[in-house]
């Protein structure tokens, strides 16, 4: 499958906290880095995520936000 985004990160799944809608979906990246993602309960189960699944984040957004700490 091909996508436009362009922020492709491969990586393992490390943890999932299901909720009743909802889950927090926990990927573990090259150097260790994770992101998380929330997604519905419906998409793990059409998925078939659990930890250990290798997957991929895809980031597609219109704003990046910096910070700094003063």
């Amino acid at each position: 499958m091909q996508l436009s985004a362009r922020n492709q990160l491969p990586g393992t799944i490390v943890r999932i906290k299901k909720g009743v809608v909802t889950a927090e979906v926990i990927v573990r990246i090259a150097g260790g880095q994770e992101i998380a993602s929330v997604i519905t309960m419906s998409s793990v189960k059409t998925l078939g995520l659990k930890k250990g699944s290798k997957v991929t984040a895809v980031i597609k957004s219109t704003e990046v936000m910096i910070g700094i700490d003063h």
